[in-house]
């Protein structure tokens, strides 16, 4: 709008320009000529779209003429819309002077703003109305339709919608103590398929392959369990939680590993691949960036 009205302006400047030297017969042909050329258009195009440019131009070269001489004029658009028009552009011009007079309520420092955000982050229980009335406990005079105002624009959802403890949000605030599992299967050129056992730390996503057979028995899975365990213990990590799916490969004693060393296992839904789901992306990732390409 802003660009396409200064060209729409300049370019009819510039027809004016040509139009000055013609003679009062070659403009009247070129005018018939024209009107023809409508004529031909709208019986094909039966309401045609305006830009704001063009009826803003519209409105700026026909405000001048009469009201009778706009009615015998074959417009696109009828003689009361091009007035419209005017009356809209008049208008906005007094409502932005107006505008810069008066600028309205003052903004919120970002001070107010940062103190009305803490608590709501830190209490996802909190409503707008709370948070307003911990900040008049501290003395802080901050309207509660400025509080509300502020969530709005931060995109802060309501109270009762925070509050809730979403997969996600369980993942996210315990992934410095989960760790989760999975085989991936590879084939070779030979027809062999091989099971590759991989381990995902949630919190650095550091992933540790700790073996690869074309058969998983209960024994190697198991021993594949202390290797983890004596591992996490090298490495000083904290783990609170091991996350598998339900496949039978995972035997009783490879949970009494990690149970005797005070680490739940937490078994994923039946066909519910995002109760695990950064070990389920990594797997893609792992198949078409390497496995097949290799």
């Amino acid at each position: 709008m802003l660009l396409r009205l200064p060209y729409l302006a300049l370019t009819s400047v510039f027809t004016l320009m040509r139009l000055l030297p013609m003679s009062d017969t070659d403009k009247d042909i070129e005018i018939l000529t024209l009107r023809h050329q409508i004529a031909v258009l709208q019986r094909q195009i039966s309401k045609p779209r305006l830009t704001r440019a063009d009826w803003a131009l519209l409105a700026a070269l026909l405000h001048r003429l009469p009201r009778p001489r706009l009615r015998q004029l074959d417009l696109i658009v009828s003689p009361d819309t091009i007035l419209r028009w005017h009356r809209d552009l008049v208008r906005r011009r007094h409502a932005h002077a107006s505008r810069r007079k008066d600028p309205g309520r003052p903004r919120t420092r970002r001070a107010i703003g940062s103190l009305v955000l803490r608590p709501a982050r830190e209490n996802p229980s909190w409503g707008y109305r709370r948070v307003h009335g911990e900040l008049a406990t501290l003395g802080i005079t901050v309207a509660a339709s400025t509080v509300w105002e502020i969530f709005k624009q931060q995109g802060i959802e309501p109270a009762p919608e925070r509050d809730r403890q979403t997969w996600a949000g369980f993942l996210h605030s315990q992934a410095h103590a989960i760790l989760a599992c999975d085989f991936l299967t590879t084939t070779t050129l030979n027809g062999v398929t091989y099971y590759v056992f991989a381990v995902i730390e949630h919190a650095s996503r550091r992933v540790r392959v700790l073996g690869v057979t074309a058969h998983p028995t209960a024994d190697w899975t198991t021993q594949i369990a202390r290797n983890l365990v004596m591992d996490l213990q090298d490495a000083n990590t904290m783990v609170k939680y091991l996350i598998r799916d339900r496949d039978s490969k995972y035997a009783r004693a490879f949970d009494a590993v990690f149970k005797s060393e005070g680490i739940g296992i937490v078994t994923t839904g039946i066909r519910v691949p995002r109760m695990n789901s950064i070990t389920e992306r990594w797997v893609q990732t792992c198949r078409y960036e390497l496995l097949d390409r290799t």
